[in-house]
């Protein structure tokens, strides 16, 4: 055999060991984030609230307890989280939103969510549906690039 074929070989095994360690890896942590959601359900409560400000922040700056930083990855304090600040009843609170969430939460706007700690995970309009009066999302220079590349191609962007 060739040098050529033996490392060919090598590589197509370190490939397929990785692609099985991936897998195994993958199911592993979908089943963590299935028992994470299950919690996060199980403890969920809906909170009347107004929503004062939201912006995407970094966890150190976000004005959170000191107990939630500690149990932070010290790799993720550094990552910008979706950040929510609101009045529950007489006291302003920060809280995290879900990524999927957090564009459909209307600023200066009251609101019924559903939160679990400082987890909102579901908002809905209180008064009328929330998407009355929502400011149009702004596209950044690679969205743009990148519809305009699809255009031009024939495909349809996606929305």
């Amino acid at each position: 055999m060739s040098t050529g074929w033996i490392v060919t070989i090598v590589i197509l095994v370190i490939l397929i060991a990785a692609a099985v360690a991936l897998y195994f890896f993958g199911k592993r942590a979908q089943k963590k984030q299935e028992e994470q959601q299950a919690q996060i359900e199980a403890a969920a409560q809906t909170v009347q609230m107004l929503i004062i400000d939201k912006k995407k922040m970094r966890l150190n700056q976000a004005g959170l307890p000191d107990a939630v930083l500690q149990q932070t990855p010290k790799l993720l304090r550094r990552s910008k989280v979706p950040v929510v600040k609101a009045k529950v009843g007489p006291q302003v609170m920060s809280f995290i939103a879900d990524a999927a969430v957090f564009d459909e939460i209307p600023v200066k706007k009251e609101v019924k969510a559903t939160v679990s700690g400082i987890y909102i995970s579901k908002v809905r309009g209180v008064r009328g549906s929330l998407n009355k009066g929502a400011e149009p999302v702004k596209k950044s220079r690679f969205q743009k690039f990148k519809e305009t590349l699809q255009e031009k191609a024939g495909a349809t962007p996606k929305k």
